[in-house]
């Protein structure tokens, strides 16, 4: 299936093309294109895609009798489409040519990971031998980020004649890319029109519902030999129709090179004629493929990671669609983490909570990057602020999924498939998202050092926050603790207790663990500023004495439930019923999304200790032993290597990993405790999205914060890195079945800094600079010194 940096598929399956269009994705960082076939439009196993970071629309839909609001990503004009068929010299007319055409006699998709560059060739014959093999050559290009191409050669194998060809700029597209949305209004462009510029330069203009924004597409289509083109507008796009002469050696190309501008560009111009001035001085097809491919080897630099064997060739893709989605042109975005990426329409392409899991590889990699995903949190604070008000709060409360402005855009209601019922969507309880976007803040200050950063945009976030966690815990005089109620944790399963009448479940521990971290945290951050910055918060934020001691108090006095020697995901958690697990694998098979099993035979998961994924475990992401251990002792509690391990275990047997998170953390828990089932979890992460282990759902986009976690898990969690004020820290844990790799990090001022990992030795090389040496912290606290310009080994 794949060599190298090739990701290669190598026969036309229907029921797994939309799964090889989201693996092959093509994207820059500002757009992306789904590696769809050119020849289909969307319908039955094709789908193609092309979507804008943050260009979301607004609609309303009636479902289930209420009227239901939702923003999504918009899928926009399809610039791919090409129509082809043969017209024989000594024959009659051909059919028009697609994958799922009789005569297709071969197929193969190749995606270039170094390169970015995504090839499809087929082969045709009809019952009287006459061959045309097709090659397209695509790419959006990484350097100019409102560029994109595709080349198609034709050969023709004993025949002559023509090739007819229609070039096609189709605005007639909705966001039909998931089924179960099916319900929901579709069509969010509107305002069409469509026309034509001298040398084959077609464009179609049109705008989004709601909020109206501005989308321009100009396509030149370039053939050979040059012809010209028969040309129609329709109401929604353009059709351009050539016939170009073929025999056996004598070939045709087609080139569609687009140009792509919106009113959300800056500086603001007419998109429309932005597009058609950039297309009319776009450089040819080998001259863009040549700067694209220059734009990605600077992008590998900083992203470099290598490691054997096939986990390493899937995590190379992994790292490719991180890097097509947040890209350095993202620094100039004012966007979020969109959870399955630029790749498809599935969770509407909303920012949930798993920058998490891809900001710690950004922060090392690429930092500029990493800022811009904050501020775009930052930017969204004051609509924060309004939903904690509305909501009789403090602070900040962030939404569980944002888009656009920032306000809430979780939906109300949510469809089983499985029963067909419309049911209360109650995820929005999901309050721990803010504690995720301060941890992120406060992370990316210590591997960066960028303080100017956190004594900024970054202290209002994670200050906003930490109030908000304050005025959010209730004090219980019988426990003489802090607690945060109705609440929903990592989990998603538990949105209530058992017969309850109102939502929401009590006393999280990650929520309120983290909660507590969130506000020992912004003391520590009031206790470094300087006088006039803290006085300038404080000013602001009308911060005081008796509001600061409550946080300390709740800080030290947060309630955590523990049951049967371990932590307890939330109160009353222990008392659930157990669940027959094997009766449910044997009765269902897979059992991964179990709320959505027992829901369709009229039961409720609430009843069960049954976890969809990772949620009291998530700490152990988070946080080493020994943070987690300082973390608890501040509470109060006693939270021990034993205890811990007890808790792991028990939540092992106790949970679906119904969500590709699961595996991930579960695998990178195991691999720093060196628990033997480590392997087996990080295996299953890897291959979350390859091997569409969620049946069917990558198709509808990829599962961005897993792939990003899977590098991370090499990068920091099998190596035990940490970058920070004492330098790099590494305290390598050994995994059998990745016992060597290589990779590159910022360091500081340090750009370039390469580790080697081995079996029982460490390899630190620092590029020539002038700035200062990097301090290394190794296991048992050795404390060591690389120069720029030095490599040096040492055994761990």
């Amino acid at each position: 299936m794949t060599t190298g940096w090739t990701w290669r598929y190598d026969r036309y399956d229907p029921e797994r093309e939309r799964l090889l269009e989201a693996l092959c994705t093509l994207g820059n960082g500002r757009f992306a294109t789904r590696g769809s076939a050119p020849e289909c439009t969307a319908g039955g196993p094709h789908y193609p895609g092309t979507y804008l970071a943050g260009c979301y629309d607004r609609l309303t839909s009636v479902v289930a009798g209420e009227q239901v609001e939702n923003e999504d990503l918009v899928n926009l004009p399809n610039w791919t489409l090409l129509r082809y068929r043969c017209l024989p010299d000594d024959g009659p007319t051909g059919d028009w040519l697609t994958p799922d055409s009789g005569e297709l006699r071969h197929y193969d998709v190749r995606l270039d990971l170094r390169a970015g560059v995504l090839t499809r060739r087929q082969f045709f014959e009809d019952a009287r031998g006459r061959g045309l093999r097709v090659s397209h050559i695509r790419v959006v290009h990484m350097g100019d980020s409102g560029l994109a191409a595709q080349c198609t050669l034709f050969r023709a194998y004993g025949w002559s004649g023509s090739v007819e060809v229609r070039s096609v700029l189709d605005g007639a597209v909705t966001n039909a890319g998931v089924e179960r949305y099916r319900y929901l209004d579709r069509r969010h462009l509107t305002d069409h029109r469509a026309g034509f510029e001298p040398d084959g330069v077609a464009w179609v203009s049109c705008r989004t519902v709601d909020p109206g924004i501005g989308i321009a597409m100009a396509v030149r289509t370039v053939t050979r030999p040059a012809r010209s083109a028969r040309e129609a507008a329709t109401g929604t796009g353009t059709v351009q129709t050539y016939r170009l002469p073929i025999a056996p050696r004598r070939s045709a190309r087609v080139v569609k090179t687009l140009a792509l501008h919106t009113s959300m560009d800056r500086p603001a111009a007419d998109p429309l004629s932005t597009a058609t001035e950039v297309i009319a001085r776009a450089p040819g097809f080998p001259g863009l493929v040549a700067a694209h491919k220059a734009a990605w080897r600077r992008v590998w630099e900083q992203g470099e990671l290598h490691v054997p064997g096939e986990a390493g060739r899937i995590l190379r893709l992994h790292a490719f669609h991180l890097l097509q989605t947040l890209s350095p042109h993202t620094a100039d975005l004012d966007v979020g983490v969109p959870a399955r990426g630029l790749h498809g329409e599935a969770y509407r392409g909303h920012v949930f909570w798993d920058e998490l899991f891809v900001l710690p590889h950004l922060d090392l990699h690429f930092p500029e990057v990493a800022r811009a995903l904050l501020m775009y949190r930052h930017r969204r604070l004051p609509a924060a602020r309004e939903a904690a008000r509305l909501a009789g709060r403090q602070g900040a409360m962030y939404p569980w999924q944002s888009a656009s402005s920032g306000r809430e855009e979780t939906q109300v209601l949510h469809l089983n498939p499985r029963s067909g019922r419309w049911l209360a969507d109650r995820s929005r309880l999901q309050r721990h998202v803010g504690s995720a976007i301060a941890y992120n803040v406060w992370r990316y200050a210590q591997a960066t050092g960028d303080r100017g950063f956190l004594h900024s945009a970054g202290a209002e976030i994670l200050l906003e926050v930490a109030r908000h966690w304050a005025g959010s815990a209730t004090f219980d005089p019988a426990l003489g603790r802090y607690r945060i109620r109705g609440v929903m944790g990592p989990d998603e399963f538990h949105d209530a207790y058992p017969d309850a009448t109102v939502p929401g479940i009590d006393d999280n521990a990650y929520t309120n663990a983290t909660a507590a971290w969130v506000l020992a945290r912004g003391l520590d951050l009031l206790g470094e500023l300087a006088g006039a910055r803290r006085s300038e918060l404080s000013e602001q934020l009308s911060l005081d004495d008796l509001e600061l001691a409550r946080w300390e108090d709740v800080s030290r006095r947060m309630y955590v439930p523990f049951h049967q020697g371990v932590v307890s995901q939330f109160e009353g958690y222990g008392e659930l019923a157990e669940l027959d697990w094997e009766r449910c694998r044997a009765r269902y098979g897979d059992i991964r999304r179990l709320d959505r099993i027992l829901e369709a035979e009229g039961d409720t998961v609430n009843r069960y200790q049954a976890s969809k994924q990772a949620d009291t475990l998530m700490l152990g992401y988070l946080f080493r032993p020994e943070e987690l251990h300082d973390l608890f002792g501040r509470l109060g509690y006693a939270l021990d290597d034993e205890v811990w391990r007890a808790t792991v275990s028990y939540y092992l047997r106790r949970t679906s990993h119904g969500s590709t998170l699961s595996s991930l953390v579960h695998g990178w828990v195991l691999a720093r405790q060196k628990g033997p089932e480590a392997w087996r979890y990080c295996e299953e992460a890897l291959l979350a999205d390859v091997a569409d282990v969620q049946g069917g759902t990558t198709g509808e986009g990829v599962h961005l914060g897993a792939m990003a976690g899977t590098i991370d898990l090499v990068e920091r969690g099998i190596t035990g890195l940490e970058t920070g004020p004492e330098g790099l820290r590494v305290a390598p844990v050994p995994l059998a079945e990745i016992p060597r790799f290589t990779f590159t990090l910022c360091v500081g001022h340090h750009r370039g800094v390469r580790l080697r990992i081995l079996p029982g030795r460490l390899a630190v090389k620092v590029p020539a600079s002038p700035a200062d040496p990097i301090a290394v912290v190794l296991p048992g606290d050795r404390k060591v010194t690389v120069a720029p310009g030095q490599e040096r080994w040492f055994r761990l």
